[in-house]
């Protein structure tokens, strides 16, 4: 039997009936097809999760009554993850299978040798807005209660700022000696995850880095692409601290 459909709905009442409308409405009832009887979970993305069932389906619009409703607690440690500015859609792919494996919020990087540079006005602004899009397609997609905030653009030198204030930060690196499953992990707390771009962080940038308390780290001997580095690391973060239990 597979999982109920989650749609996206604030605010999320805690009883009685509920509508999606707008395009979410018309995803329920247009793409899904949901009919009388069929269970769906609703969410407003900040932890609130309710069961429910379809009480009626119009052409844009979907009636349902909640049959209960739940908060799920805030992940520990929370997981941010730097991902570099990638080119053509690798970059959608990465925040994509990010937020699959649990992301928690996202910070695009426009590192040193980046080749999409997002610049200022409506292009940069455009392609933000796809990796907003993206990122809460998949959570949907994963029934995810927590929706993963996407960030304006950063440079390294707010990327620094940043990890100063984080409880650890960790730089992926192929050519890093300690390994992620060798790191003292939080408990709680944020911990940041920086991946670099495809031709890599620059000695400058790993130093800057450094400087601020980051640690350079590897996942293994394999080298990963700038795509799917993020995914295997959430992965293992999932198996390393509480997060999966």
């Amino acid at each position: 039997m597979s999982t109920a459909p989650l749609f996206l709905l604030d605010p999320l009442p805690a009883a009685g009936a509920a509508r999606l409308e707008g395009p979410e409405g018309r995803h329920a009832a247009t793409v899904k097809r949901l009919r009388p009887g069929e269970a769906v979970l609703l969410s407003d993305g900040r932890g609130g999760l309710a069961h429910a069932v379809v009480d009626a389906a119009g052409r844009d619009t979907v009636d349902l009554t909640i049959v209960r409703r739940a908060d799920a607690d805030v992940p520990a440690p929370r997981v941010l993850l730097a991902q570099a500015l990638l080119k053509g859609d690798r970059g959608e792919l990465a925040v994509e299978s990010a937020t699959e494996a649990g992301v928690d919020g996202i910070l695009p990087w426009r590192a040193a040798r980046c080749v999409a540079r997002w610049e200022e006005g409506p292009r940069g602004e455009k392609a933000l807005a796809r990796w907003r899009s993206t990122v809460r397609e998949a959570a949907k997609q994963a029934r995810r209660p927590w929706l993963p905030v996407v960030e304006e653009l950063v440079t390294t030198a707010a990327l620094v700022r940043r990890v100063s204030a984080v409880d650890l930060a960790v730089v992926l690196h192929e050519g890093a000696s300690r390994r992620l499953a060798d790191v003292p992990l939080p408990p709680r707390g944020e911990l940041l995850l920086v991946v670099g771009p495809e031709g890599g962080i620059t000695d400058a940038e790993t130093d800057m880095l450094v400087a601020a308390g980051a640690l350079p780290v590897r996942l293994g001997a394999e080298v990963l692409r700038a795509s799917t580095a993020a995914a295997v690391a959430l992965g293992a973060l999932g198996v390393l601290t509480s997060r999966w239990g």
